[in-house]
């Protein structure tokens, strides 16, 4: 008797083990049937996770308040999923380990889609295009990417600028010294005392910076790489992403994200069903 009810509940935790196996596989396996976006509309918030000195994309005000291009974007799609929106500042360099521990839902700030990271993500389509660039001093005599050979380049540490310079193997082999900082903010005081030659950055907000600073900057013209913004989720979390996804689209159809993109920008550079 002792073996037969021994056999039994092997036989029920085998069972029971395969169907907990079978559950988790229908969940994650791309299908849809997942419970992200139902989690989130259940909590009633959205959280978004940010580097809070990447102006104009997401930063702070004179008022300490968060705000920037991406912050409006995201209003208005928590808004349309009746949610609120919760702005999480994070460690730039930690983005993923925040996003899968589940501080956060989602990375939207300026974020790029790279081959690499979409490996571990699930991206939205692009809705900003951008360039990795590099920043020099208007008094600095170079002119292109082969006139910094032998100098030190500084850049954001976990940002895509890292990425394209270590995709641009011949032009990073022929630097001095790459010096990686908390945030672009801090790099460009770097550069302003002479601490580095240059340094890699979005043009988008290599452009705010200038303008928004009044620094004798200027961006070199041949660039380092082009790239795409999307927002960055956990990878088995696609009925969110394509929650976020279709409310960009709307917006663009009713004329919401030109109007905000234009606030921002000066003119539509969205790309979002173009």
């Amino acid at each position: 008797m002792k073996r037969i009810i021994s056999v039994s509940l092997t036989v029920l935790a085998i069972v029971a083990l395969s169907l907990t196996s079978c559950s988790k596989a229908t969940k994650n396996d791309g299908s849809g049937k997942d419970t992200s976006l139902q989690t989130i509309k259940s909590r009633g918030k959205l959280v978004l996770g940010l580097d809070d000195a990447f102006p104009p994309m997401g930063y702070r005000n004179e008022n300490n308040e968060i705000v920037g291009y991406d912050i409006d974007l995201a209003k208005e799609v928590a808004k349309r999923l009746g949610v609120e929106l919760v702005l999480q500042p994070i460690d730039w360099n930690a983005k993923e380990q925040e996003l899968n521990t589940g501080k956060i839902d989602c990375i939207w700030n300026g974020f790029t889609i790279t081959e690499e990271r979409a490996k571990n993500m699930a991206f939205t389509k692009p809705y900003l295009k951008n360039a990795q660039v590099l920043v020099v001093k208007k008094s600095a005599p170079y002119q292109t990417l082969a006139d910094l050979k032998g100098k030190t380049i500084g850049l954001q540490a976990g940002s895509s600028a890292a990425e394209a310079l270590n995709s641009a193997a011949d032009f990073k082999a022929s630097l001095k010294n790459v010096v990686e900082f908390k945030d672009n903010l801090t790099a460009l005081m770097d550069l302003e005392i002479g601490g580095v030659d240059a340094v890699i950055m979005d043009l988008i907000v290599a452009n705010d910076n200038i303008k928004r600073a009044g620094k004798d900057y200027r961006v070199l013209a041949e660039s380092l790489s082009a790239e795409d913004y999307g927002v960055g989720f956990r990878k088995n979390d696609l009925a969110l992403r394509d929650a976020v996804q279709t409310s960009l689209e709307a917006m663009a159809q009713d004329g919401t994200l030109a109007n905000i993109t234009t606030q921002w920008f000066g003119s539509d550079i969205s790309v979002v069903g173009k």
